[in-house]
């Protein structure tokens, strides 16, 4: 079964701390809006890391693509 843009959602908020989190996708390309203080001082690579981090093995199973937008709460509010 291919996993829903919630479950996606669901995932990344398990093992990373959001501010915010919106998720979009068919079942196999997904795109993530994503706002973790986690971020603060990180560059976009580093960034991205913790996000499949927090993925696991799904990355590698479930989720055929994901392109992601991740900011630090200071870099949300001035959007």
């Amino acid at each position: 079964m291919l996993p829903t843009p919630e479950d996606v959602k669901q995932y990344i908020a398990a093992g990373l701390a959001c501010e915010h989190l919106a998720v979009e996708g068919d079942g196999q390309h997904f795109f993530a809006t994503i706002v973790s203080e986690a971020f603060t001082g990180k560059r976009p690579i580093q960034r991205h890391q913790l996000v499949y981090a927090a993925l696991g093995d799904r990355m590698k199973a479930e989720i055929h693509a994901l392109s992601m937008k991740t900011l630090t709460p200071a870099e949300w509010r001035a959007a």
